[in-house]
């Protein structure tokens, strides 16, 4: 019993001396807190991609056949957009994403190009990374794909 007291009043005098530093206020210094300050307000800046069109319809093409669109997005954030990668669901199709900074309020393009395979009705999708706060966009390119050497008759609407 007597080891049981020892012991609880070794870490008691133990708690008591290492609470006699300096209070947590006196630490601060007042520099470090303008540059975390200046550091959170840039942390808010950030870019955002806006699209006209999240995804375009190729609408009836035959197989085989390439054919490429233009995805048109605006910087609406209030920092420069970086697109670090762009890629698709499949090697068919073949995102081309600008390699420079968009600056806020400017426009950039993103070219997709599409070698038309597959049959019937077919969707591909592209993955676009960024410095976004969503940290990527989701795009659809859409086709009603018909077989080489047939008449572009598509689907019918009931």
């Amino acid at each position: 019993m007597k080891r049981v007291f020892l012991v609880f009043g070794l870490i008691g005098a133990l708690v008591i001396v290492s609470c006699k530093e300096k209070s947590a206020t006196a630490k601060i210094n007042t520099e470090n807190v303008a540059v975390a300050a200046e550091r959170d307000a840039a942390a808010k800046q950030v870019p955002i991609m806006t699209f006209e069109k999240s995804e375009h319809d190729f609408g009836t093409i035959d197989q085989g056949t390439p054919h490429e669109t233009i995805f048109v997005f605006t910087n609406t954030g209030n920092a420069p957009l970086i697109i670090t990668d762009a890629t698709s669901s499949c090697g068919c199709t073949v995102p081309n994403p600008p390699k420079d900074p968009i600056a806020p309020g400017e426009k950039g393009e993103l070219n997709v190009k599409f070698n038309g395979s597959g049959q019937n009705q077919v969707t591909k999708t592209i993955t676009v990374k960024a410095n976004t706060a969503k940290g990527s966009e989701l795009l659809r390119i859409k086709a009603f794909v018909t077989p080489k050497g047939t008449a572009a008759v598509g689907p019918t609407a009931n």
